[in-house]
């Protein structure tokens, strides 16, 4: 067989492999999305004081045998935002979103969302702000730069864009401009 013929081959089975996991993907995107519908419709509002917030495995964090149990082996090593809380006279550990673990104060009130263990949003915080991240990585300052670009790029195209309008009112004008030249010579 000549070397095209397995090129052909190759290039056919990567196709499918692309296109397969293009299904799988969208399957998981749906359901992750459910998921959080539901997670956000359990939700209540709860207000806690923040002891202590770490990084860590599922294993080191004491959260409840149940959750350990329902994870997945390869997932119980991975390092999760916990956040250990006084509600009311109890302290709970407890999950955190990744986008709301840089805005939890330690030493301070809170009034968050919380869905189980997991918490979803943070409504009000009292006392002590975490510090502000003082560098951005180097992707991050890129995302940002992406958005303005992006941003500048829609009110141009936004401005540049006419109403039908005003394209009839700028052809009227150019109208009465031609006949006035002919007018005048």
């Amino acid at each position: 067989m000549p070397w095209w013929g397995w090129m052909l081959i190759v290039i056919a089975i990567l196709v499918v492999i692309l296109v397969v996991l293009y299904i799988v993907g969208n399957r998981l995107q749906k359901k992750q999305s459910a998921q959080k519908e539901a997670m956000l419709q359990a939700a209540q509002p709860v207000t806690m004081l923040v002891i202590d917030k770490k990084m860590l495995p599922m294993k080191d964090a004491n959260l409840p045998k149940q959750v350990l149990e329902s994870t997945p082996k390869r997932y119980q090593k991975a390092k999760l935002p916990i956040v250990k809380a006084k509600i009311g006279p109890q302290i709970i550990n407890l999950i955190c979103d990744d986008g709301i673990f840089d805005v939890m104060p330690v030493r301070g009130e809170v009034k968050a969302m919380v869905s189980g263990i997991y918490i979803t949003s943070v409504k009000n915080v009292r006392g002590k702000k975490a510090p502000e991240p003082e560098k951005k990585s180097f992707s991050q300052k890129l995302r940002a730069k992406q958005k303005k670009y992006e941003q500048t790029y829609e009110q141009e195209t936004a401005s540049m864009k006419l109403s039908k309008e005003e394209k009839a009112a700028r052809k009227a004008k150019a109208k009465e401009e031609k006949e006035r030249a002919k007018k005048i010579q």
